[in-house]
């Protein structure tokens, strides 16, 4: 039994990388899934933690603070894609941060329609029930593209 976890650490020592391996894609996986029931449904799905959120949103304004529930966004139309999608793995299995391109089009639901929608996203995601679920964000348009006209949740 010795040898075996002698074997095990070993493995872990030589080569860490395993210990993260797959993290990465299952978070790319589940963003653009995300996205893709965003797109489809013209509603954002389940994907905040379960213990809330802070957010600084791309239309500007003060840090929101997001309920379990997440935000009720609905839209008339959504189509918003994600680019350049790159995750750092903080704790393995546990937490991470997301960095992406957001950029399409959409009409938040009693909101202006935005046509050139670009922004930088900076995420941090923990795995709740094995899923992982979003903590916090900031979205900051990038220049020549425009945020939402979203400022508060009333």
């Amino acid at each position: 039994m010795k040898k075996i976890l002698m074997v095990f650490l070993g493995l872990i020592i030589v080569n860490p990388i395993q210990l993260i391996a797959g993290d990465k894609e299952d978070i790319i996986k589940q963003l653009l899934a995300n996205n893709a029931y965003a797109k489809k449904n013209n509603q954002t799905s389940d994907e905040y933690s379960e213990k809330g959120a802070l957010e600084f949103w791309s239309s500007g304004g003060l840090l929101q603070k997001i309920e379990s529930g997440g935000r009720p966004d609905k839209y008339d139309y959504m189509n918003i894609d994600f680019k350049h999608i790159e995750v750092i793995v903080l704790v393995p299995k546990k937490a991470a941060v997301a960095m992406y391109y957001s950029e399409g089009s959409m009409k938040p639901e009693g909101a202006p329609a935005v046509s050139h929608y670009l922004t930088r996203v900076t995420q941090v995601l923990v795995k709740e029930g094995g899923v992982w679920k979003i903590r916090a964000s900031h979205w900051s348009p990038v220049s020549g593209g425009s945020g939402t006209s979203q400022t508060n949740l009333n």
